[in-house]
C-alpha cells in the first residue's frame, strides 16, 4: 500500500531547507535548485509546492513570524500560568535576542528580508511594518496590565513606552548579532529600563534621579 504523503510536513521540510540555506549563503544566493539540494529532494518537488522563488521567499517570511510566535509561546508556558507583565516582557526580549542557532538564523533572515524588500517589488515591505506593529500593540497591552496590577506607574504612557521597548528589542538584538554587545549586557540594559518603570511605580527614585539630587 503506498505511503500517504503529508503535504504540510513536506512543505515545512522545504521551508526549513530554504531558511538554512538563506542564513548560510544569503537570500540573494538562494535558488530553487539549491533549496532542492539542501532538502535532498528533486527540483520538481520544490516547484510543485512553491512554483517560483518569489512564492518560496514569501512563504519563508510567513514561517519566520510563526516560528518566533511559537518560541515566545513556549517561553511563556515555562513561566507558569500567570507570569506577570514584567516577566512576560523579559520573555519577549529573551526570545528576540540572537543567542542560539535558531534565534541567530531568525535575526539574520529577518534583516536580510527587510533590506531586500526595499528594492524587490515581489517582497512586500508591509510585513516589516505590520509584524512589529502587532508586537508593539501586545507590549502596550502588557504595560497597561502592569499599570492596573501596580507593577508600573499609573501615569506611564503605554504607547510611548511600547515604542521605546520595541526599539530596544530590535536595536539590542542587532548589537548582539554583530558582536557589539554581549547577550548579558543587552539583557542588563533591558532590565535597567524596566527597573526604572518599576521604581516609578513603587515611588523609589531611580539611579539617574539619585545622581541628580
Amino acid at each position: 500500500m503506498p505511503r500517504t504523503v503529508d503535504h504540510d510536513e513536506r512543505r515545512s521540510m522545504i521551508l526549513e531547507a530554504f531558511m538554512r540555506l538563506a542564513a548560510r549563503e544569503g537570500l540573494h544566493a538562494v535558488s530553487l535548485r539549491g533549496v532542492a539540494a539542501e532538502a535532498g529532494i528533486s527540483l520538481r518537488l520544490v516547484q510543485y509546492y512553491f512554483e517560483t522563488k518569489a512564492r518560496l521567499m514569501q512563504s519563508g517570511l510567513t514561517a519566520l513570524e510563526t516560528i518566533s510566535n511559537e518560541r515566545l509561546s513556549a517561553r511563556l508556558q515555562s513561566l507558569g500560568p500567570s507570569p506577570g507583565a514584567r516577566a512576560t516582557l523579559e520573555a519577549y526580549f529573551a526570545v528576540a535576542l540572537p543567542t542560539d542557532r535558531e534565534s541567530r538564523q531568525f535575526h539574520l533572515l529577518w534583516t536580510s528580508y527587510a533590506m531586500l524588500a526595499m528594492t524587490d517589488p515581489e517582497i512586500s515591505d508591509r510585513t516589516f511594518v505590520d509584524g512589529p506593529d502587532r508586537q508593539q500593540e501586545r507590549i502596550a497591552s502588557l504595560l497597561e496590565k502592569g499599570k492596573s496590577d501596580g507593577a508600573f506607574h499609573a501615569a506611564l504612557d503605554s504607547e510611548i513606552e511600547a515604542t521605546i521597548l520595541i526599539s530596544l528589542i530590535h536595536g539590542l538584538g542587532t548589537a548582539v548579532l554583530v558582536g557589539q554587545q554581549t547577550a548579558e549586557r543587552a539583557f542588563a540594559s533591558f532590565r535597567h529600563h524596566l527597573d526604572r518603570l518599576t521604581a516609578e511605580a513603587s515611588g523609589k527614585p531611580d539611579r539617574d534621579r539619585q545622581r541628580s539630587e
